[in-house]
């Protein structure tokens, strides 16, 4: 499972020219699922967005706070082309993202846990073509994959 975490002013996605999610503050997350992603991943992977500390706090620019501390809002976006892989020729390969049935289980069990955490929690479409319209603060952008290093 990777992760592309931005924190936000603000974040929508729209779909056949409707908004289909809108936040304020809080953190925008584009999620791809990986054929080889367990329930371990998932869980790992809701705590790590929900706990890790990209707001400031009252003492100025650090890292102080987390989503849930400041109240934040959630966008959650299916993305399989996280998966890409760009090594060999001029079109990327999807082999190790899941296939969309599965994918599409892992991503509404992932919204769910998020859910659980009593923030606001808006998403994409699955499958659908989207545009997302993000304004990064900061800019903040953190890649999450728990054994990426």
């Amino acid at each position: 499972m990777r992760v592309v975490l931005q924190r936000v002013s603000s974040s929508q996605v729209v779909v056949n020219g409707q908004i289909i999610g809108k936040i304020g503050r809080g953190l925008n997350l584009l999620v791809g699922i990986a054929e080889t992603d367990t329930d371990a991943e998932l869980e790992w992977m809701a705590k790590k967005c929900l706990e890790l500390r990209l707001f400031p706090g009252e003492e100025g620019d650090r890292f102080d706070r987390s989503v849930q501390e400041i109240q934040g809002e959630l966008l959650v976006i299916s993305q399989f082309t996280l998966y890409g892989d760009c090594r060999k020729g001029r079109r990327p390969s999807f082999d190790r993202a899941a296939a969309p049935d599965i994918a599409q289980k892992y991503y509404e069990r992932f919204v769910e846990k998020l859910r659980q955490s009593g923030l606001t929690v808006k998403t994409g479409q699955f499958g659908a073509m989207m545009e997302v319209s993000i304004e990064n603060q900061g800019p903040v952008t953190i890649w999450l994959e728990r054994d990426a290093m």
